[in-house]
């Protein structure tokens, strides 16, 4: 397959540039004639651009979410403003600043050229855009209007993209005093509780417990301070590790759920998106049983996703929709089942979702922006809890050889 760059000038006399892939040069005319144009000029690149630094960056890059963002809004844009579907691939093409983004719309614009249609074209890279948007692509040249059907997917995945921004923003804070509590006690151990410890032994004083382990750990991290760095290490990878496995992915799950302050977030949150998607797809004409499906990708946690292959099935034996959700209000909170059966009773469960998602995306919001606070009275007993153990452990011996002076 060759990579050409061309020239061309439509019926109307409009002259445009534009590149493409195919086999030779008759191909190419071909392509272009059916795009309603004829060639002006035509090269082919060099046969060793496939090695060229462009090309490279494009293997070792990523394409983050945003950036499927935006490719989503601005090929909306440019086919509401009348371009054809292939001119509009190969100028956000030319305008992209990400090589690997670059690279897979131009294939892109080339399986649209030789005659797929832009949701089979999506398909062919799973790994680069989500179900949801071959769906709503699909949805949209199915009903004709696949520049509204892609402004909607990419609000979308904008607000799931904000909310994972918030919730990774309100963590942050709490991270970052563990981080320094850490720091902070290590260097204790380290240059601190040794010289209060050859004090000790120098006045042969009798020790608690406490201060026993405080001097364990102490003497434990002076002697193999290598093996500890290595021990931490290794305790951090093999949990993300853990969490990657279905058995760990399902324990962490559960643990998240079963937290006081973060379990009804992640409750809120998945509500969030769950109705969010499921009322894109419904009001783009997708069916309920692919929303679903569909859903179940966007939903992260997994017992929340047990909860939609449920409803897929019930829905597949001639349940209403809302019915799953009633019975799971330990997950889902009640307001979701119910919202949910009123949209059923009178026709706009479409609108119904879409209430829902605003409602519980203002709620995480608000809530994600009180976090420090509502967090900070359990970092003050965690960091009081440690401060205390570690005062008393080491103070109480010092009072215990005053009484003897």
């Amino acid at each position: 397959m060759a990579h050409f760059s061309y020239t061309a000038e439509k019926n109307d006399g409009e002259v445009y540039k534009g590149v493409a892939e195919a086999n030779d040069r008759f191909e190419l005319y071909q392509i272009i004639r059916r795009e309603g144009a004829h060639v002006i000029s035509v090269n082919e690149d060099a046969g060793g651009q496939k090695f060229s630094l462009k090309s490279i960056n494009a293997i070792f890059s990523t394409i983050k979410e945003y950036d499927k963002i935006l490719f989503a809004r601005n090929l909306g844009a440019m086919l509401g403003a009348g371009l054809s579907l292939a001119r509009a691939l190969s100028v956000i093409e030319r305008q992209s600043k990400n090589p690997k983004l670059a690279t897979t719309v131009a294939e892109l614009a080339s399986d649209v050229r030789r005659g797929d249609t832009l949701h089979m074209a999506l398909g062919k890279y799973p790994n680069v855009f989500p179900k949801l948007m071959v769906a709503m692509v699909r949805a949209g040249e199915e009903g004709g209007d696949l520049a509204s059907s892609l402004a909607v997917t990419s609000d979308q995945m904008e607000r799931i993209h904000d909310l994972k921004k918030k919730i990774r923003g309100a963590m942050l804070y709490p991270c970052i005093i563990l981080f320094a509590i850490v720091g902070i006690g290590t260097l204790m151990m380290i240059k601190v509780v040794p010289t209060l410890a050859q004090t000790f032994i120098e006045m042969n004083a009798q020790l608690p417990q406490s201060t026993r382990i405080v001097i364990a750990i102490s003497n434990f991290l002076i002697s193999n301070t290598v093996l500890a760095v290595i021990l931490l290490v290794g305790a951090v990878v093999a949990f993300f590790l853990l969490a990657k496995t279905a058995p760990g992915k399902r324990l962490s799950d559960r643990m998240l759920l079963a937290v006081p302050v973060i379990g009804p977030m992640v409750r809120e949150v998945n509500a969030a998106r769950t109705a969010r998607t499921l009322a894109s797809l419904s009001s783009s004409g997708v069916d309920v049983l692919t929303s679903l499906e569909i859903t179940e990708e966007v939903v992260q946690n997994s017992y929340f996703r047990d909860v939609l292959k449920k409803a897929r099935k019930s829905v597949g034996e001639g349940e209403p929709l809302s019915a799953t959700f009633v019975r799971s209000d330990a997950l889902y909170p009640a307001f979701v089942g119910e919202m949910m059966a009123v949209g059923e009773e009178t026709g706009q469960t479409a609108e119904m979702l879409k209430r829902l998602a605003a409602y519980y995306e203002t709620e995480v919001d608000r809530k994600t922006k009180d976090m420090s606070t509502i967090i900070e009275p359990f970092l003050m007993l965690f960091i009081g809890g440690a401060v205390g153990f570690f005062a008393v452990s080491m103070i109480s011996p010092i009072y215990q050889l005053s009484e003897h002076i």
